[in-house]
């Protein structure tokens, strides 16, 4: 499993960030304090904290967590009631208009192994949910979380969809994993990809980690990281 690299006003606001990508507890990974951050003199020079999270070495992506931490809450009808009004109270304050479905997780794109149940939007012109990259999607699920997570006293295990939009970019990602692990093996030379979110690069990583010809890794750094298909040796 991947380290994750994210930032955020603090180093806390930042580690949460990334145990939310990796689906994991506190106890479960290292953190590197790269940037502590300021805030800065009336909003001017300030820069984010800035952390890369590893997982330990025993530590397993969707692995449950010790008896007694909170990964051991189990989503209940109440707990997702709670989680479709916050979403729709945050689609309401962004006036966008748009329904919420439930369903659960079924793929690697869904964050199958990592979140428990996916609250799907769907409407019309939802495309300013998604962002850049699905960042604002991603932004979305975190506040989500955080929401949920502090109203319940325990960790949120949303995933947040919109319109099917990371089940799409799923395939369209499995089918570049495969044609980009065709080319290493034809050329024997390593094919680097754009950069992508934590969430997408586990995708490629999974893509082909039953491919003995080829090994992937990630390189780079923040949103510049990457992942890089080269042949086996």
């Amino acid at each position: 499993m991947e380290s994750v690299d994210a930032s955020g006003k603090t180093v806390d606001e930042a580690v949460e960030k990334a145990l939310a990508e990796l689906g994991l507890e506190r106890t479960q990974v290292e953190v590197e304090v790269v940037r502590e951050g300021r805030s800065g003199i009336l909003g001017i020079g300030g820069e984010e904290a800035r952390v890369i999270v590893r997982p330990k070495a025993e530590a397993e992506v969707g692995a449950p967590a010790q008896e007694g931490t909170e990964a051991e809450h189990e989503v209940s009808e109440d707990d997702i009631a709670l989680g479709v009004e916050v979403l729709e109270k945050l689609l309401s304050l962004m006036e966008v208009d748009a329904t919420v479905r439930v369903r659960e997780p079924e793929t690697p794109g869904d964050g199958s192994a990592i979140v428990k149940t996916v609250l799907d939007i769907s409407g019309d012109d939802l495309g300013i949910l998604i962002g850049r990259r699905g960042d604002t999607l991603a932004s979305l699920q975190y506040l989500v979380n955080l929401i949920v997570g502090r109203k319940l006293k325990a960790k949120a295990g949303f995933g947040v969809d919109v319109a099917g939009y990371r089940w799409r970019r799923e395939q369209s990602l499995r089918s570049l994993a495969l044609h980009m692990a065709e080319r290493v093996r034809t050329t024997k030379q390593l094919m680097t990809l754009e950069p992508m979110p934590p969430n997408e690069r586990r995708i490629v990583h999974l893509a082909l980690a039953q491919d003995a010809t080829v090994i992937t890794e990630s390189i780079g750094e923040g949103e510049n990281r990457k992942v890089v298909i080269r042949p086996a040796r």
